[in-house]
């Protein structure tokens, strides 16, 4: 086995994070952590891997002591601070402005607060009046302010979980540089390989099959390159193992039909056979991928909906601008434009049919899926939101297309709530899967989603028979879908 790696051989600081030997669980027959060890040092920057739904957003909650472990401990350097920038911001907090907001960072009234806001936007690079709501801004808006609120606080350690989800390019490119020049501890969670090797230096493994945590030096590729030779080696251990095991058990089965001495050795043998189970490698498996799937859409040989103008935010007013866009079967077409602008707020009104600029064909079927997840009941569970889509229920097919998503029986009669952001994300492929859509109204669809399954995902869309209407920040997953047109509401 790979020997664990530490961050004691890199030019950090002294430790200021450290599990020891914990264990946690939600339910004691699904573990998600056991026997997790690790240290993280002043000044390392770090992701935490693992598949959709292993409990990486967990581990953050046990860091900040939202949770407690089951066993071991959780040890934090005396007088370290905290600070976490969440994936989706508080329902309760969108009614706040950003002033009642910001004041909520502090224990004690900040009389010189403005100031600190307003050095926190500089560094997120976000233009926010005091009396603004939150509800009022985007979604990439909100990523920003989630993350100022983390800032303002002056953690010691800053864990960022999806925090380029929502961003525009100018937006990760801002994040990366200040994370590259800050001179803190930071922990962050996120499926953009390329954001992750650009600053990060380590990577702690969280491997969803045998619940512990390996550490690894390394940026974020050459990282990938040693969980895989690893998963090799231990494989090959374990197979050369059990066929020593077999050839043991083999000789066993032999000697104990025979007498005396035979008969005693066979026992001997029964003892090493018992220890070399015992010894072998908790192999680890490479994160499971969603396989191939289609989305299934009925002929449609009309337009499916024409946009003669759209709604555009400039500085912080509404403005009405003239386009020409008309989405057909097989035409795709993204939306651009900097955060702010009303990317999200146009393919919401055009999912609801409230947008007075576009004319929907009746009869055309709408595929929505929000970058919030906010058209999902999420007090359902799994399988009452994959039978609402359907025109006719079909126990077998709910259960066989959960399972094709990664979400087995124990999750199907689970509430959507209590799925990872991740998870809430591949239920609303599976719901496209059953609901036969004619036109998919898409907000950031690779937000969340483990990279692994994104060029599967990708592929389901480049084939859709359909028309879409795409909003995301993903260049990669963009080129991948194959768009036909761009309509820039920065340009219009």
């Amino acid at each position: 086995m790979m020997p664990r790696l530490s961050f004691f051989c890199m030019n950090h600081g002294d430790v200021i994070l450290r599990f020891d030997d914990v264990a946690f669980h939600y339910d004691v027959t699904k573990p998600v952590l056991e026997h997790a060890d690790f240290s993280v040092r002043e000044n390392a920057k770090l992701t935490i891997m693992g598949q959709n739904g292993a409990g990486k957003s967990t581990i953050f909650k046990l860091i900040t002591k939202a949770l407690k472990p089951n066993e071991g401990q959780i040890h934090l350097k005396k007088g370290a601070t905290i600070g976490i920038a969440k994936q989706v911001m508080d329902p309760a907090d969108l009614e706040k402005t950003v002033a009642e907001y910001f004041a909520g960072a502090f224990a004690d009234k900040k009389f010189d607060l403005e100031r600190h806001v307003a050095r926190v936007l500089d560094v997120v690079n976000l233009v926010a009046p005091m009396d603004k709501k939150l509800s009022q801004f985007s979604g990439g808006q909100k990523a920003r302010l989630l993350l100022a609120y983390a800032l303002i606080q002056e953690p010691d350690i800053l864990l960022l979980d999806e925090p380029t989800n929502n961003l525009d390019a100018a937006g990760i490119d801002h994040l990366t540089g200040f994370l590259v020049m800050y001179d803190k501890t930071v922990i962050v969670i996120s499926h953009d390989a390329a954001f992750l090797n650009s600053f990060t230096d380590g990577v702690l493994y969280l491997d969803a099959h045998t619940h512990k945590v390996d550490q690894y030096v390394g940026d974020y590729y050459d990282v990938l390159e040693k969980i895989e030779e690893q998963i090799e080696r231990e494989q090959r251990q374990n197979a050369r193992m059990e066929k020593a095991i077999q050839d043991q058990k083999d000789k066993i089965n032999f000697f104990s039909h025979k007498g005396g001495k035979m008969r005693k050795l066979a026992s001997k043998m029964r003892d090493a056979v018992e220890e070399a189970e015992e010894n072998k490698v908790d192999v680890r498996r490479e994160d499971k991928t969603i396989p191939a799937f289609t989305i299934p859409s009925d002929p449609f040989d009309k337009p499916l909906v024409k946009i003669t103008s759209v709604h555009v935010m400039r500085d912080h007013k509404l403005a009405k601008k003239k386009c020409d866009v008309t989405v057909r079967r097989r035409h795709r077409v993204i939306i651009v434009g900097p955060n702010g602008i009303g990317k999200t707020s146009l393919l919401q009104a055009l999912a609801n049919g409230t947008e007075p600029g576009a004319a929907m064909t009746p009869g055309v079927k709408v595929g929505y899926y929000t970058q919030d997840f906010s058209n999902l009941t999420l007090e359902k569970t799994v399988y009452q939101l994959l039978e609402e889509v359907m025109e006719k229920p079909d126990n077998q097919k709910i259960y066989e297309t959960a399972a094709r998503f990664l979400l087995p029986g124990d999750k199907v009669q689970t509430k959507a709530i209590a799925l990872s952001e991740g998870q809430k994300g591949l239920l609303c492929f599976a719901r496209f899967t059953l609901q036969r859509p004619t036109l998919l109204i898409l907000d950031e669809p690779s937000n969340h989603i483990n990279f692994r399954h994104l060029p599967v995902i990708a592929e389901a869309l480049n084939e859709f028979e359909g028309g879409m209407l795409l909003v995301s920040h993903d260049q990669e997953f963009v080129k991948q879908v194959s768009v036909n047109e761009t309509l820039d509401l920065g340009a219009l």
